[in-house]
């Protein structure tokens, strides 16, 4: 069959190929109501589908947002994914997801992959953004760029960030007002950047203790951030003889696979052990028993990045003006940290 085209459309719904056009790109003038139902019923009568390639020609955007992360398999990271893919529907655009799963290449790979199909801006969602990604971006020039969840140094580009620091204070002190003087912080990576978001975490936990007077020498454990391969370092760090009584996690993941081990280990959460993780994802309000944990503003965080990536413009003419967003945090008490069930 031929191919339907929007003369096809503008013919049966009896009106111009510039009307049926401002009703598929919802502008950029006004279409009255019952024209514009003409016009989406021909549309559907003849099963029309429009050129988006020839329309990304004609307007010189794609209506394409890229965004990289690392793992969307983990919570926090799907979850941050979904948020921003609701603001880029809102704002009429298509969201393209790579995941880089923690590899300098494969994050390298996404971004160069999206420049290419000249998406309208880019997201990136990095633990350590590598210097061949941010290298490949800088040459490129015109993409506007923002950081999400990792800044990558102060004054480099856009970035949407929590209180990371602040909040593991926030945690630590919680613990403390329960009378724990051992806390230990567990699920710190090695070679972390100065401004890595687990890093900020790391450096709260260490603040909160110094200011309280206490030791933080030995209480930190090295471990990987997914659930299944930190409750393997939980169940070590817990079946020794100078266990802790209480756990900072830097993040949730890692805070449910230590739940884990102390449950296998006939540990009582908070009894014996009491727990807070950190970033506030869904399922830490049913694990048992639920877990305290420092909760991010996702939702927010998603809307400002998709923000900074498509007004950037509008904020700032020159694009070359640094710009930061953090958001703060809350605490969401539940029982693990030893508040009332």
């Amino acid at each position: 069959m031929p191919k339907v085209t929007r003369d096809d459309v503008a013919r049966l719904a009896g009106t111009s190929t510039a009307v049926v056009s401002y009703v598929i790109n919802d502008g950029p003038r006004p279409v009255a109501r019952a024209t514009r139902e003409k016009v989406l019923a021909a549309i559907a009568e003849l099963g029309y589908r429009p050129d988006r390639v020839a329309q990304a020609m004609a307007r010189k955007r794609t209506d394409l947002i890229g965004m990289v992360v690392p793992d969307t398999r983990q919570p926090f990271f799907g979850a941050l994914a979904h948020a921003v893919e609701q603001v880029v529907t809102e704002r009429g655009r298509l969201l393209l997801i790579g995941n880089s799963d923690y590899a300098d290449s494969r994050e390298h790979h996404y971004v160069r992959a999206f420049l290419g199909m000249q998406v309208d801006g880019l997201i990136l969602v990095s633990q350590n953004a590598s210097t061949p990604a941010l290298s490949s971006f800088e040459a490129e020039g015109r993409t506007p760029m923002v950081m999400l969840h990792h800044q990558v140094s102060p004054g480099h580009g856009a970035a949407v960030v929590t209180d990371d620091r602040g909040g593991a204070a926030l945690a630590v002190d919680h613990l403390l007002a329960h009378g724990h003087r051992r806390v230990h912080c567990f699920g710190a990576a090695h070679h972390l950047g100065p401004h890595d978001p687990v890093a900020g975490r790391v450096a709260g936990w260490a603040e909160a203790m110094a200011r309280a007077g206490l030791d933080t020498h030995g209480q930190l454990t090295h471990a990987p951030f997914d659930r299944v391969r930190a409750h393997a370092v939980a169940r070590g760090l817990l079946s020794g003889p100078d266990r802790p009584t209480a756990v900072f996690c830097v993040t949730d993941d890692q805070a449910i696979g230590l739940l884990r081990a102390a449950t296998e280990l006939g540990l009582r959460v908070p009894e014996e052990l009491a727990v807070i993780g950190f970033d506030g994802i869904p399922e830490t309000a049913i694990t048992y028993p639920p877990l305290t944990t420092v909760a991010s503003d996702q939702r927010g965080m998603a809307r400002a990045a998709v923000e900074l990536v498509l007004d950037r413009k509008d904020v700032d003419p020159d694009g070359d003006v640094p710009q930061l967003r953090r958001f703060p945090v809350e605490l969401a008490v539940r029982a693990s940290c030893g508040c009332g069930r």
